[in-house]
């Protein structure tokens, strides 16, 4: 079979553009530390309730002006429903799902998690406006998806150990 030369520089020239692509998709993976959506950890989605930290629910200080706020994402909502958080807080959320896939999501921040039944979805963020916020799930989870929601207030000073 005959392959003009012109053809062979093209076959050349798509091969190694997809070989170098691949390469640098994995460069960037690694060198980054880019994992799944969704955590590296996991859990039993039957015991979450008998699993730690999940067994309690609820915000936690765990250092200066820092938090630690552990949620359970079920149908049709988030445990606990109501959280109270300083203003200037560094929050860590650690979410899980026992049932069906949800999202933890508050607009206006760079929390939007996929949250999976059995993994644990963490992030992170600092409360800098005093007010209220509203978390919501983006996943249609039931008949019941829209009244899913839970309320962050930040105020000047909490009352939390």
């Amino acid at each position: 079979m005959h392959i003009h030369r012109y053809e062979k520089y093209w076959l050349v020239f798509g091969f190694l553009s997809i070989v170098t692509f691949i390469a640098f998709m994995f460069v960037m993976t690694f060198s980054t530390g880019h994992h799944t959506a969704g955590g590296m950890e996991v859990i039993d989605p039957e015991k979450v309730a008998e699993t730690p930290p999940f067994d309690k629910p609820g915000l936690k200080k765990v250092g200066e002006n820092t938090y630690e706020a552990v949620v359970v994402a079920m149908a049709f909502g988030y445990n606990p429903a109501k959280l109270e958080i300083p203003k200037g807080a560094k929050v860590h959320f650690k979410v899980t799902s026992q049932d069906v896939i949800h999202s933890f999501s508050i607009p206006g921040t760079n929390v939007n998690m996929q949250i999976v039944p059995g993994h644990i979805s963490e992030r992170e963020h600092t409360f800098d406006k005093p007010g209220e916020y509203l978390v919501l799930c983006n996943e249609y989870c039931g008949t019941g998806h829209h009244m899913m929601t839970m309320e962050i207030e930040v105020v000047e000073h909490a009352n939390h150990q």
